[in-house]
């Protein structure tokens, strides 16, 4: 079967457009008058875990790297599929065997040709034990052939179901049926890496001194946990379409001070800090907005060995999950159109019908009668409370709502839950390494379907951080994926995690920011938010 995507919604062509702010007036499209000044200034709450590719793991890193890097496939505005370096794909009738074709005008930034062999080195490296990529997972569950045994280094990288059939067509062999296989080379993950920079720079490759990107932009400037800079790629081959000439990440770790500065026009897009949406969207109408993401919030048990004995309980799971009034922390702290959750995948996930699940049924009232008699069968009570550690990463949001949760354990459960918040890189080495007794957690999917939420909770994911192991879970997962409706299959994991509950499901998230009017293009309508800075462009005021 034959699949051609269509051409960028938002792929205009202009002649001499070498810079926006020099030579183009209007919109070419729209017609608006633009900005003299294209620099997009936004704010980050950390600092990013990479530029590169097949080591980035958040999703401010991911951003950057989706400006600086450019994959087989884009999304559109609206979370279509349209072309990246390559112009389409065709699949055979199992959707087992994908070839890409690439665009033979794609280019690196020192000029060098982007190829099939690229990716096939990227695909690779990703795959590859000894490059210790955090998202080495995702090279699984994309079910390209002889993955399992590259990543368990028990066959080389080469024998990976990836082959450049010439410099522009490239072959992906799977192991089983994926119709959705092509927009998941819209992640980060699967974007090319320079191979000749990365052998000679090794881990310093991505530093702006060294670095060699294919996207719409170059890193010029990086100074850690301040600020990031990067600017037009001129070797970009849709460089012409592109009228932001510069885009610059600040690191701002108070929500507050984010919102400040804002305001003092010095980002073009801010934070809102929790509970004040209302207000911002009297004050800011134009400004102020919230719209549903495919992302969830949670928090995860460290069910590994070295995990808490009390945690091994599944009734003190219960109970801690039932005594947390989420109507509290959407309505009360957070209040920017946030959606109680008691499943794990989000509503707003393509073809998902979120199950009712017994103990989303309840009320509150219900919820924490429960929870109190769980506890109590579970032996702690007054003269013996349960005891634990809650660990976040630092953020006002983040804390706010710990404060919330710890509050709530102890007046219904008589809980004593002391809180620990650490750096966003530290947070995350210490929850991968199982370093916590029950940790926050959020995952904002990274393709549209509900196996990028249900994934991570099967054994073998790289982001299981609480080691949680169901084999009904992995088999249903692993069954899922040569199915043409896996929805029953979705519906009973989330059943067995709500029974199980090695996460406590909190609520999924809205996409709640602050923007200037004069920025236009915002992809309001992909709930993934994978969004592309060369689509996005400033008008005069």
């Amino acid at each position: 079967m034959n699949y051609l995507p269509k051409s960028l919604a938002v792929g205009f062509v202009l002649a001499s457009f070498a810079s926006a702010s020099v030579l183009a007036v209007t919109h070419p499209v729209t017609g608006e008058t633009l900005a003299d000044d294209q620099t997009f200034t936004y704010s980050l709450l950390d600092e990013f875990s990479s530029a590169d590719p097949q080591i980035v793991e958040d999703v401010s890193g991911a951003d950057i790297v989706r400006d600086l890097f450019e994959g087989l496939m884009n999304q559109d505005a609206d979370g279509n599929l349209v072309p990246g370096v390559a112009t389409g794909f065709t699949t055979n009738d199992a959707k087992d065997v994908y070839t890409f074709t690439l665009r033979d005008n794609a280019m690196w930034s020192d000029g060098n040709p982007v190829t099939a062999h690229d990716f096939v080195y990227s695909w690779r490296r990703l795959a590859d034990p000894a490059t210790a990529s955090p998202y080495s997972w995702f090279a699984e569950i994309m079910a390209i052939e002889n993955v399992g045994a590259v990543l368990s280094g028990d066959a080389s990288p080469e024998t990976l179901g990836v082959t450049a059939l010439d410099n522009h067509t490239l072959e992906v062999r799977l192991t089983a049926s994926l119709p959705y296989f092509a927009a998941m080379t819209t992640h980060s993950s699967t974007f090319p890496s320079p191979e000749w920079i990365v052998r000679t720079s090794g881990n310093d490759w991505t530093k702006p001194e060294n670095i060699v990107s294919n996207g719409a932009y170059i890193l010029t400037e990086h100074i850690p946990n301040e600020r990031s800079v990067r600017e037009r790629n001129t070797m970009y081959w849709n460089n012409d379409a592109t009228i932001i000439d510069k885009v610059v990440g600040l690191v701002i770790n108070d929500e507050n001070t984010d919102l400040t500065r804002y305001l003092a026009n010095e980002l073009d897009k801010g934070t809102v800090p929790s509970g004040q949406y209302i207000r911002l969207k009297q004050d800011y109408p134009n400004q102020a907005t919230s719209f549903p993401r495919l992302c969830n919030y949670y928090m995860t048990f460290n069910m590994s060995p070295s995990g808490p004995e009390a945690f091994k309980d599944v009734r003190v799971r219960h109970a801690l999950a039932y005594a947390i009034d989420r109507s509290v922390i959407t309505e009360k702290i957070l209040q920017a159109g946030q959606i109680n959750a008691f499943t794990f995948t989000p509503g707003a996930t393509a073809g998902f019908d979120v199950p009712s699940v017994a103990f989303g049924r309840m009320t509150q009232d219900e919820r924490n009668a429960k929870a109190v008699k769980l506890l109590n069968e579970a032996g702690y009570g007054p003269s013996n409370p349960l005891k634990f550690e809650y660990l976040y990463n630092t953020s006002e949001g983040h804390k706010k709502i710990a404060i919330a949760a710890q509050q709530m354990w102890k007046e219904t459960l008589g809980v004593e839950a002391t809180l620990a918040n650490q750096e966003w890189k530290t947070f995350l080495k210490t929850r991968g390494g199982q370093g916590f007794e029950l940790a926050r957690g959020a995952w904002c999917g990274d393709y549209n379907e509900a196996s990028t939420f249900l994934d991570l909770l099967t054994t073998p994911s790289g982001y299981n951080d609480g080691k949680y192991s169901n084999a009904e879970v992995d088999q249903l997962m692993l069954d899922a994926r040569t199915m043409s409706d896996a929805s029953g299959n979705y519906t009973r994991i989330e059943e067995i995690l709500a029974n199980e509950m090695p996460v406590i499901p909190i609520y999924h998230y809205a996409g709640v920011f602050m923007l200037k009017t004069n920025v236009k293009g915002w992809p309001y309508n992909n709930v993934e938010q994978n969004v592309y800075s060369r689509n996005l462009y400033k008008i005069a005021q």
